[in-house]
Order: C-alpha cells, then structure tokens, then sequence
C-alpha cells in the first residue's frame, strides 16, 4: 500500500510542475466562471450608481434611498464617473450640482441630471434613482406642508420620521409558472458557471494529463518501478490512485476558490464533495483508458481535449441541461457530466440529502469501476509487452 501511494504522490507532484496544467487548473476555470457568471447569471444587486457631486444632505439622502433598495452606490469625481459610465462599469451615472443642493437645503425641489450607460441592468436602475428622488420630493412637500400648518420645522421632520415607521410597506410577490425560471430560482450568480466548470475541467484535465501515463511508458519509468520490489498491482493501483488524485484535487480546488472568490454555494459541502470523488473515479479511469490505448503524448493530448469538450458539451457543462429538449437529454445522460450536473442541482437547488442523490451517485460509481477496470486492464497488458 505504501508503494502505491508513494506511485500516487509522484504523479501528482509531476502533475503540479507541469507550467501547462498549472494554468488549465488553477486559472482557467475560475476565469471562465467569472465570465460565465458576469454574463448569464443573475445578480442580487440592483445596479451600481455613481453619485458625483459635494458632500451633503441631499447626496447622503439620495445614497440611503438607493442603498435601501439593494442599488449598490459609489463616490466618484465627474470625470472618473462618466469614465465608468462609458466603459460600462456602473449603470447610472448622476451628477448633483451646487444648485441643486441648495435648492434641497431651502426645502425646494432639486433637479438632478442622470447619464445612463449601455449595460443591461441599466434602465432598472434608472427606475431606482427616479423613485430616490421622488421619494425625496415628497418628503419635502410633507415637511413644507407641515411648516406652513404652523408644526416647527424639527417637530415636523420627527413626526414624518415615525409615521414613516409606522407603515407597513407594500410587498410584492412574484409567482412564476415557467417551469426553467422556477429550476434557476433563487440560485446565486455564479453557482451554476461553478458547477459545470467544475466538471468540464475535472474531466478534461485529467484525459490531457493521461500524456503522464504514456511518458512513463515511453521513458521506461514502469519498467524501472517494477524493477524495485513493488508488483505490478501495487504499480497500477499506485498510477489509478494517482489519476483519481489529480482529478479530485482540482475539482476540490474549484470549489474552494468559487467560494473564496464568487461566494458560491455549494449547499452540503460533504455531498458535494462525494459527488466530485465519484465523478473523479469517472475521469480517472477514462485517464487510464486513453493513457493505455495511446503511445503519443502529443495525440493523448489532443484526443482528450477533443473527447472531453464533446462529452462536456452534451452533458451539460457548457450549457444548462434544462434548456435541452427531452431527447437530448436523454443522450446527455450517456456522458458521466449529466449524473454530475443532476446531482450537484439536487444539492445546490433543492437542498437535496444523500437519499435524493443515490441514483446519480449509482450510476457515476457504476461508470467509474467500469472505465477503472477496463484501464487498468489496458494498462497491464500495454506493462506485459513492455517487459
């Protein structure tokens, strides 16, 4: 058992030293789960305003009305905010002039002007800042109604303070009957670009990193391991292992740095994670597959790039199953990303428990022993015509 985790432990090390798998590891995934996320994901946020203008009462009181309504607000000079506004880094941009602060100090309305960017979210937060200033416009002619009813002006403010606070404010409940937006409800920005990146690159990286298992071959490194008092099953146990290592160790790494990074959640981390050992037992044997079958490092490569965009591309991990039609999800369930893609939306959506699992979990560990044993299987007769 030593000899096989000592096999293990060098193939993943030699794994990490690769400047290639370095890259495709630790820096890919998380940058395509940005783009992901950034671009089809839904957002808690409400927009981003910046507010450019001198510090006062008005601006304070516009900031509070927009940050009460989840818009997230930020200070910036003019030019740095029509700058932003241009690039599409904020929403809205508004500018509060000199007059229109005065105007609000003597109890007058202000009148703001708004510079509205190209981005998508933009017309909801032009609708935040409309119902902010109006908000605020009422608030004057309140008090100014109260001033001129003989109510002292600090009085007047305080009184509307704890009507203010003794209305039920209105609620809105949103029901929706379509069947994809009630599946994707609720679900943070970037959980579903973490989830199908995780498996996309979990089973991609360890087909390309099937080129180790053919160097070794080639190089005479199984020849001079088995030349050492280590037998031939304690030589492909140690290669399995250390297949099974890499790939769970990356997609271990995914998840924590998506939770790091994008505060992704990944519901029960402990079935989380036994769903990326059973999918890793999955990658490692189809690693040892093509590892065994191929004697170029280069068509390995190739071969498992090509085979894991394909698989990936029909399971799931490019694309969410939900929008796929019956039939094609039913060929998606062919490919091992599929089960992984259901049960990483049971855990994630749904709350789901190891019960509800079971069935994915079935069918991964079924597929993994399968291409496990039929790869090392390869692997020992590719080890007996070597010797």
């Amino acid at each position: 058992m030593r000899a096989a985790l000592a096999i293990a432990g060098v193939e993943l090390r030699r794994f990490v030293k690769d400047k290639g798998n370095v890259f495709f590891t630790f820096i890919f995934p998380l940058v395509l789960v940005f783009v992901l996320g950034s671009q089809f994901g839904g957002s808690a946020s409400s927009g981003t305003v910046t507010i450019t203008g001198p510090a006062s009462d008005l601006r304070t009181a516009v900031s509070e009305q927009l940050e009460d309504n989840d818009v997230t607000v930020q200070l910036a000079s003019h030019d740095d905010m029509l700058e932003q506004v241009a690039r599409g880094r904020t929403d809205v941009g508004l500018i509060i002039d000199e007059e229109a602060v005065t105007a609000y100090s003597d109890g007058g309305s202000a009148e703001l002007e708004m510079i509205a960017s190209s981005s998508s979210t933009s017309s909801a937060a032009q609708q935040h800042v409309r119902v902010a200033v109006s908000n605020l416009d009422l608030q004057q002619l309140q008090l100014r109604a109260l001033e001129e009813a003989g109510v002292p002006t600090t009085e007047a403010s305080e009184a509307l303070d704890t009507a203010a606070g003794q209305v039920s404010e209105p609620t809105l409940e949103v029901v929706s009957v379509d069947r994809l937006s009630q599946e994707f409800q609720g679900l943070g920005q970037f959980d579903l670009g973490a989830s199908s990146q995780l498996l996309l690159f979990t089973f991609l990286t360890s087909l390309a990193g099937s080129s180790t298992l053919i160097n070794a071959r080639r190089q005479g490194v199984m020849g001079r391991t088995l030349a050492a008092p280590v037998s031939t099953l304690q030589a492909i146990v140690g290669q399995s292992f250390g297949r099974w290592v890499i790939a769970f160790f990356q997609g271990g790494y995914i998840m924590l740095a998506t939770w790091l990074l994008f505060d992704v959640d990944w519901g029960n981390v402990g079935l989380s994670l036994l769903v990326l050992a059973v999918f890793a037992l999955v990658a490692a044997g189809a690693a040892m597959v093509l590892g065994s079958v191929l004697d170029n490092e280069g068509a390995a490569v190739g071969a498992g790039v090509g085979l894991g965009l394909v698989l990936a591309a029909i399971g799931g991990g490019m694309a969410p199953l939900e929008i796929f039609s019956d039939t094609m999800r039913q060929v998606a369930h062919v490919t091992p990303h599929a089960w992984g893609y259901d049960a990483f939306a049971e855990i994630q959506r749904h709350g789901g428990g190891i019960t509800d699992i079971l069935p994915q979990l079935g069918v991964l560990v079924a597929m993994g022993l399968g291409v496990l044993l039929l790869g090392t299987w390869l692997l020992r007769r590719s080890l007996a015509r070597s010797l």
